[in-house]
């Protein structure tokens, strides 16, 4: 099967949370979304089912897409208010910060 340039995860995120989880994503930080269309982020949507999130953007280089991210004065920011709001981890000081579901299907 040819594979697309598209990224998928979920999340859990914790009860508590789930509000203002929420909210910061119906209404983002314009810089966010600026310094994730620079890092060659597009196509990017989130869906809801309850306190589970699912990802799914398209990048033509993700690990530069995320090494850009990383170093991002505007998203450092973000992740330190969004990342106690999940259940896991998105640090990009670990190997594997996000866990990509299997692409199994794509139909061009």
């Amino acid at each position: 099967m040819k594979k697309s340039n598209k990224f998928a995860w979920k999340w859990k995120i914790k009860e508590a949370c789930l509000e203002e989880y929420v909210n910061m994503h119906l209404d983002p930080w314009q810089e966010i979304m600026e310094e994730h269309t620079a890092a060659g982020i597009f196509n990017y949507s989130i869906f809801q089912e309850g306190n589970e999130f699912f990802y799914c953007f398209q990048c033509d280089d993700v690990k530069k897409a995320f090494a850009y991210i990383d170093q991002s004065e505007a998203c450092q920011r973000w992740n330190a208010i969004t990342s106690t709001m999940v259940e896991g981890s998105f640090d990009f000081a670990e190997a594997n910060p996000i866990t990509f579901m299997r692409e199994v299907f794509f139909l061009k």
